[in-house]
């Protein structure tokens, strides 16, 4: 499988209060923009209620993850639980988000081809397989946390990978209309599009991998690796 290494079966550990990307990003994923800065001791019960839910849906699926269990779990009252995250939605959001951080980690300061130091074709081929696995791995937990259609598209998470493939695209391709060449291939990694793929259609991974890479070629006008 192509590139199938960047993406562990394992998640990573969350961080622990103050937490550091290292390299410089493009955009901030996690608490909503007009959350106050957590204090050390709210971020740990933070983490704690995030490695709770992980580890339900390790168990149980996503089904699995109430507001309840998580606070049975983590060993809190429930009212913790909701002050933390408002609701369902907005705990499996900062689950996703929590993997998101790491994509964006890997993409912007990770070894190469996926992170810098290889050509942009290269990189923009790696990203998407990456993006593929991410996917196939955490499916339910996506579709589940999937913002609201009309804030879709303008969700921090999706802006900074949409932002990545655009400027990779403006490398190989300057004078086409790039910002849109990227909307069109995010859409081909979209996680309802790959959920009725996997799962509806029965196609393999390898057969998107492929097709990611035919895609590229088309749109780039390069070849596609043999």
């Amino acid at each position: 499988m192509l590139y199938a290494g960047f993406m562990s079966s394992a998640p990573p550990p969350f961080p622990k209060p103050p937490e550091s990307l290292g390299p410089p990003h493009l955009l901030e994923v996690g608490p909503a923009p007009d959350e106050p800065c957590l204090r050390a001791d709210a971020a740990r019960n933070r983490a704690r209620l995030l490695e709770a839910a992980a580890r339900l849906i390790a168990e149980h699926g996503v089904e699995g993850v109430t507001m309840e269990a998580v606070a049975a779990a983590a060993q809190v009252g429930k009212g913790t639980v909701f002050r933390r995250f408002g609701d369902r939605t907005g705990l499996l959001t900062a689950l996703l988000d929590h993997s998101a951080k790491q994509l964006q980690a890997d993409f912007l300061g990770g070894p190469a081809p996926l992170g810098p130091g290889a050509p942009p074709l290269e990189r923009l081929r790696a990203f998407g397989v990456a993006v593929l696995y991410r996917s196939a791995e955490q499916l339910d937990l996506q579709l589940a946390a999937q913002p609201h259609p009309t804030r879709r598209f303008s969700h921090p998470a999706a802006l900074a990978l949409r932002t990545h493939v655009t400027v990779l695209l403006r490398k190989l391709v300057p004078t086409a209309d790039c910002d849109l060449l990227a909307q069109t291939l995010m859409a081909s990694l979209d996680p309802a599009l790959i959920h009725h793929l996997i799962r509806q259609c029965g196609m393999p991974m390898e057969r998107l991998e492929t097709g990611w890479m035919d895609l590229v070629a088309r749109v780039t006008r390069t070849e596609p690796p043999r």
